[in-house]
């Protein structure tokens, strides 16, 4: 009865306006297009106005798909948002300075992204730092008289050489001339020929691998995102005077990035992240709190552990103490990040969070120094807590189903982003004295008001060695009593992400997916975030065997408890981990219609060279060269079950992904084919691990409505799907 009340009280203290929208059409593949959220929330030094981003999709009339991000405030009191920043921009990290007059933000206009200034009682925008290497994070000084800025710059201009030992065997550092480094006028003094001296032939092959023609590569880590990285970033920080025409000072500088930088209460002192400038950066998975004075003197390390790490420290608003996050454990697959609190002066931390059992991000000092907020992704939700800087146990301040994505704390004001079912992102303020939400956007409103929102079930299922496993059900829009549907099991990647009703990254595939008369079933298998350290290390040297029979279970559980599923015309989807535990289970079991892989890993041995993620493979099984390791990667690959695999199969992969490779879909594709089974191959260009999330809308949009395609060949309807002619 006592949980019943708490959420009833939950549920009364939102406006009825989140609940407005349940109308007959289903979400079809182009309201991914009409999506927009808001984030980087920021709340004004008075605690009567906030700031965000609010980024949405859109077209031109020539088919050229983009994303925009603009500025707008919101009146806490009420009112309508009020846009701030127009046109083909991408704008982000605003921040009010202290007086509230001007608004410092980022927005790249040019070859780099810097700092622009808004002034909040009107007038234009314009730019205000002008740094080669760009500028992104401002910082107000508690004063305001200077803005604390980071800026990411190449090796090549930095002077001096790095504190570890050179890579390059056979060669010392800097001993060729840095042409990216050189002016013009210097390079023409620079002697170089592929038939001279030695000196000369270095010169010259120094000048083609400035020029990436070829890319020489030396580093551990030189996989990014979408392209190779030959070359070190190092990010430094900066101090610019607020006066028209000032200079920008670097108070960092070396071969050692330092991040997350915030000013003391008194304007004396900077506190920020780095990690030792005497261990390569790509070798080093260990990061420290630095402090220094706010002129960049004095730098030391200040809060370090042997086995562990520690980061994003912040002061109290008194200045007395200071907060940051440490993992537990002593490798980072078991560990998760804690919420611990220090004297500014220095000496023994306090851990909060180590009863807690949940990975802790985004903390935040409540304004009286005596709590703090943080969020956790805690059993399919992303909850907000509260927890004394005493200790004790945290309590829940936004939760039941649903996601604080981001969030801000003012007095005893909070405003924060919010996704759940009914409502995928809007923001909120909470009065914390008298528990009072207000809906402070109607982002999505106008478009959901006609659409049917189908509301996923919970179940929990207890596997034969004990482990609980929680998963969801959504029926198909419109169904029938009486009438089978085929069903979707869909599968999320990470291996340690968590899906629940309470995250927006699906939110819409989900609502696609029943629109097109599916039934659909997502779990949270063993390895997953969200339940704590052990269940995390549940996959340890097992991601294939235990975690499918977790999923296959789910859906097993979730067929007993819905007569309406089809256990005749079952489908399979996901990516990343996902995608390769989409080609596990069809390789080991043959109850689906059809499947679909995307951007997955099938072999994991290649993984070791063809993903910047490769680190996977040590963290969770080995090095393939230690004894054992190779028959363990073997066994755990589904390329190794590759003619086992008799089910339609869609596999998706895109150019630029460097995260996962795309060797390893290539493989699976050319071998299915060798061996004439049923597959079909996708590649999409200009794009990266992160498509499905933020890649091109036009792109996205395929990705989305070609699963169904393929699945439409393979599935009988009991009746026209909803979706079809919706629009």
């Amino acid at each position: 009865m006592r949980r019943f009340l708490q959420k009833l009280l939950i549920v009364l203290a939102i406006p009825a306006t989140c609940f407005a929208q349940n109308g007959t059409k289903p979400i079809v593949t182009s309201d991914v297009m009409k999506l927009a959220t808001a984030n980087q929330i920021d709340i004004s030094p008075d605690g009567t106005r906030a700031v965000m981003v609010v980024t949405r999709k859109a077209v031109r009339k020539e088919k050229e798909y983009y994303y925009t991000r603009h500025l707008y405030t919101v009146n806490l009191g009420g009112g309508e948002p009020v846009q701030l920043t127009f046109g083909d921009r991408n704008d982000g990290q605003p921040t009010w300075s202290p007086d509230g007059k001007n608004i410092a933000f980022v927005r790249r206009d040019g070859d780099a992204s810097q700092i622009w200034i808004l002034p909040v009682a009107g007038g234009e925008a314009y730019a205000f730092t002008k740094v080669k290497s760009g500028a992104s994070q401002p910082v107000w000084s508690p004063d305001g008289k200077k803005i604390l800025f980071s800026s990411s710059i190449p090796a090549h201009d930095i002077t001096g050489s790095p504190g570890w030992t050179n890579e390059r065997p056979g060669r010392a550092y800097n001993d060729e001339p840095n042409w990216l480094g050189m002016k013009d006028d210097e390079k023409k003094n620079v002697k170089s020929s592929p038939d001279g001296s030695l000196e000369e032939i270095r010169a010259w092959l120094a000048k083609n691998a400035s020029e990436k023609n070829p890319r020489v590569l030396n580093r551990l880590q030189f996989q990014g995102e979408n392209d190779l990285q030959p070359e070190m970033r190092f990010t430094h920080l900066f101090v610019v005077p607020f006066t028209e025409g000032a200079e920008a000072k670097q108070i960092t500088n070396g071969f050692q990035s330092f991040g997350g930088a915030a000013w003391s209460p008194d304007g004396a002192k900077i506190i920020c992240t780095s990690e030792l400038p005497s261990v390569e950066p790509d070798a080093n998975r260990k990061n420290s709190v630095w402090l220094m004075n706010a002129d960049g003197s004095d730098l030391k390390e200040f809060i370090s552990f042997p086995e562990y790490p520690a980061l994003g420290a912040q002061y109290s608003p008194d200045g007395k103490s200071i907060l940051f996050l440490t993992r537990s454990g002593q490798d980072f697959l078991r560990g998760q990040f804690e919420l611990a609190v220090m004297p500014a002066t220095g000496g023994k931390h306090t851990m909060l969070t180590e009863d807690f059992d949940r990975d802790v991000s985004s903390p935040i000092w409540a304004v009286d120094g005596k709590s703090i907020y943080f969020t956790a992704s805690a059993d399919g939700d992303v909850p907000l807590y509260n927890i004394s800087t005493k200790g004790g146990k945290p309590t829940v301040v936004i939760g039941n189903d649903k996601g604080v994505m981001d969030y801000d704390v003012s007095g005893d004001k909070i405003v924060f982003a919010q996704t759940e079912i009914i409502n995928p992102w809007d923001v909120y303020t909470l009065n914390t004295k008298d528990k009072k939400t207000t809906q402070l956007t109607r982002l999505n409103e106008s478009w959901l008001k006609e659409k049917k929102v189908i509301t996923p079930k919970e179940y929990w299922i207890t596997r034969p060695d004990g482990v609980k496993v929680q998963y969801w059900v959504m029926e198909p829009v419109n169904r029938k009593d009486g009438v089978k549907y085929p069903t979707i099991l869909n599968i999320h990647g990470g291996p340690t992400a968590m899906w629940g009703p309470s995250g927006f990254s699906m939110w819409h595939e989900f609502q696609m997916q029943v629109g097109w008369g599916y039934g659909l079933v997502f779990c949270n298998p063993r390895g997953s975030g969200g339940y704590g350290e052990d269940f995390k290390r549940g996959n340890f040297k097992d991601w294939g065997t235990s975690p499918a029979n977790d999923i296959l279970a789910a859906l097993d559980d979730a067929a007993a408890k819905h007569n309406w599923i089809d256990k005749d015309q079952y489908f399979v989807t996901g990516g990343s981990y996902a995608g390769y535990m989409v080609a596990w289970l069809v390789g080991h079991d043959q109850r689906f219609k059809a499947a679909n892989a995307q951007r997955g890993v099938y072999d994991l041995t290649t993984f070791m060279g063809e993903g910047n993620a490769w680190r996977l493979v040590p963290d969770y099984f080995g090095y393939p060269w230690e004894p054992g390791v190779q028959k363990l990667l073997d066994e755990n690959s589904p390329y190794a079950f590759v003619d086992k695999i008799n089910t339609p199969l869609l596999i998706m992969h895109s150019d630029k992904d460097l995260r996962t490779g795309v060797i390893q879909s290539e493989m699976l594709y050319k071998s299915l084919k060798v061996l004439g089974k049923p597959v079909e191959y996708i590649r999409y260009p200009d794009e990266g691990h992160e498509l499905s999330r933020s890649g091109n809308p036009l792109r996205m949009m395929d990705r989305l409505i070609r699963i169904i395609e393929f699945f439409e060949r393979y599935v009988k309807h009991p009746e026209t799907p909803p979706a079809l002619g919706s629009n």
